[in-house]
């Protein structure tokens, strides 16, 4: 019988080569899912240019320096196209409506023209008649339009005297001040020229609000202005998503990636369900909705690692559609601002290019002559998505100091797998080198 001391050199040799082992993750890379390694992302939209967005809110965010997105309806702005109907002459239109009742070959042109025949009540039509079209309620769209139409030819349409929230008088917004604004970090995008009823419209009217809009934030503002959009009352119509996405990179209606989950305003699913790699997770604040309750959105973010909470406001204090209070506003974006350390509060545009530059880039990292070199590779114009990225890198245990291309310290952190450090690449300067010293 052999004894079982004949083992123990073995076992030695096995314990001894196991400690000279390097470990397989020192030298390797990642990108972090969030900037910074943050546990999450909130963007903080506004819709319509509302002026108390600008007098209220926005100086609110300022003194906690967090930056928000404004979908403002540029025919608003002056200085910028105005809202006009693009076809045949409105009156031969009109005479038709008499003797042929909408249908489908006459539909989208008839949707187009009603909300410029002059009066308030006109236009309440539209977007009445675009709401039952979008809630697969064509017939019922077709014969609201035609009582419409009837009205007008009677002389019986009228103005309302009511202010439609989105064409509210006090609006007054200047070029110079988006231009001010964007200059401060904020998202100043297109919500089109009018708010129309984008479902409903003929195509030469939809690329009109849709184009027009974009040309005047372009020439206004600048590239950085023209990257999203949102189409009004939230619309996801096939149609429109179509001739949209040719013209925008983003839109906060909807972006079809296939690592990418959407949850919009309607929705009760909660986030925390999904397996995507991201869910873009939208809650609108309305009157109803306390702050408590807002609150726990945000906790919802800090408790998973792939929720990008959008939230979507309105009016503010006492001037749009469900309007939220001053008092409010202050004591949500404070417990955002509490929480900055796990947060990346950043505009819906910024958010977008981080995440859609992530998961189109490829990162090589390789540690030789006690250095790791470090490159990014995507296909992106890195002109347009100029996020930098944050790399996650692992260095050796013995390394008592880091330093990217030896000139910038780094500081050396740890996690279950070993020491690493965090630092930004961006697509225009994709390649570093992770020294242990500086220079």
């Amino acid at each position: 019988m052999r004894p079982r001391l004949y083992l123990l050199p073995f076992l030695c040799l096995v314990l001894c080569f196991s400690c000279t082992e390097p470990n397989p993750i020192i030298g390797t890379s990642e990108i972090t899912k969030w900037p910074n390694d943050k546990t999450g992302a909130i963007s903080v939209t506004y819709d319509d240019g509302i002026i108390n967005q600008f007098t209220i809110a926005k100086p609110i965010m300022d003194s906690l320096g967090l930056p928000a997105t404004f979908y403002i309806i540029t025919g608003k702005v002056e200085g910028a196209g105005k809202g006009k109907f693009i076809g045949r002459d409105p009156k031969v239109i009109l005479q038709e409506t008499a003797t042929n009742p909408t249908d489908s070959n006459n539909f989208f042109e008839r949707a187009s023209l009603i909300a410029f025949t002059g009066t308030t009540e006109a236009e309440d039509y539209h977007a009445r008649v675009g709401s039952l079209f979008e809630s697969g309620k064509v017939k019922e769209a077709y014969k609201l339009l035609d009582e419409g139409y009837e009205k007008i030819r009677e002389g019986k349409i009228k103005n309302t005297g009511e202010i439609v929230f989105h064409n509210n008088v006090e609006d007054t917004t200047t070029w110079a001040q988006y231009r001010e604004y964007s200059a401060q970090g904020h998202e100043i995008a297109s919500h089109t020229v009018t708010h129309p009823r984008l479902a409903v419209l003929d195509e030469i009217n939809m690329l009109y609000e849709l184009e027009q809009s974009k040309a005047d934030l372009l020439k206004n503002i600048g590239e950085e202005s023209i990257f999203s959009a949102e189409g009004p009352y939230g619309t996801e119509n096939e149609r429109v998503m179509e001739y949209a996405h040719k013209i925008y990179p983003a839109l906060r209606n909807r972006m079809p990636e296939p690592w990418l989950e959407e949850i919009n305003r309607g929705n009760t699913k909660q986030p925390g369900q999904s397996k995507k790699e991201y869910v873009q997770w939208q809650r609108g604040p309305q009157t109803r909705n306390t702050l408590e309750e807002m609150k726990s959105w945000v906790d919802t973010v800090m408790n998973h690692q792939n929720i990008w909470l959008v939230l979507v406001i309105h009016g503010v204090e006492n001037l749009g559609w469900e309007p939220k209070t001053k008092e409010e506003l202050t004591g949500y974006f404070s417990y955002m601002k509490a929480n900055e350390d796990k947060l990346w509060v950043e505009t819906f545009r910024d958010v977008t290019k981080y995440i859609r530059a992530r998961q189109n880039s490829q990162i090589y990292s390789k540690m030789e002559n006690g250095f790791i070199s470090i490159s990014l590779q995507s296909e992106l114009d890195p002109t347009v998505y100029s996020v930098p990225l944050t790399i996650k890198t692992y260095i050796p245990e013995d390394w008592k100091s880091a330093a990217k291309s030896g000139k910038e310290p780094l500081e050396i952190l740890h996690d279950e797998k070993g020491n690493y450090v965090l630092f930004s690449l961006s697509l225009a300067e994709p390649k570093t080198e992770i020294t242990n010293e500086t220079m």
